[in-house]
């Protein structure tokens, strides 16, 4: 068994940790989508696109974009593939 003060550090340590990953989770999902998928493609015929930093392009099943890296600024759409 643990000594009382160090049983209250393991407690804040493991607080401050779940605190963290809350955090965490709730700014990637107030982040929203990326300005690439809001906007679409720069013209009808552009099958694949980027706005350098998410790929996106049209599939049978819909539109298919890849995962943002954390720290992208993101430019202008381009056509990749028509």
């Amino acid at each position: 068994m643990l000594p009382r003060d160090e049983a209250l550090a393991v407690t804040l340590a493991v607080t401050a940790a779940l605190l963290m990953v809350i955090l965490a989770v709730i700014a990637g999902a107030s982040a929203g989508p990326s300005p690439v998928t809001q906007g679409g493609a720069p013209d009808p015929a552009c099958v694949e696109w980027t706005d350098s930093c998410v790929v996106c392009s049209r599939t049978a099943q819909g539109l298919a974009c890849s995962t943002p890296g954390i720290a992208c600024t993101p430019a202008a759409a381009r056509c990749l593939r028509r």
